[in-house]
């Protein structure tokens, strides 16, 4: 069974830096593309960033310059560094794998369990 496992989510003073981390793990044929989003209470999931399997990241406006996003396609891992965290970051972020268990099934998305991010003024 193929799961997302996240980690590194936590509270942090407007200005401090988190970690987040993505495993994927199971039986995987290929992985596409791998990524964060977050949904803030009220709010609807929003991309923060993304990062293909060629390396090139995409990102949200909101979080240019602070938050990057990178990769370990050996350890089929994806980690988001946040920087300059504000308030407005405070949600619950969710890895996203775009995704083939097998040739045959194809790729869909496939997503972790979520975890918080809270950053206080």
């Amino acid at each position: 069974q193929v799961q997302l496992v996240e980690s590194g989510g936590g509270l942090v003073q407007a200005g401090g830096s988190l970690r987040l981390s993505c495993a994927a793990s199971g039986s995987i044929f290929s992985i596409n593309s791998m990524g964060w989003y977050r949904q803030a209470p009220g709010k609807q999931r929003e991309l923060v960033a993304a990062i293909l399997s060629g390396g090139r990241p995409n990102y949200a406006d909101s979080v240019k310059g602070r938050f990057t996003v990178s990769r370990d396609n050996a350890k089929n891992t994806v980690y988001l560094q946040m920087n300059s965290l504000k308030p407005e970051d405070t949600a619950v972020y969710y890895c996203n794998a775009y995704m083939a268990v097998t040739l045959q099934l194809g790729y869909r998305d496939y997503w972790g369990q979520g975890t918080q991010v809270t950053v206080s003024s």
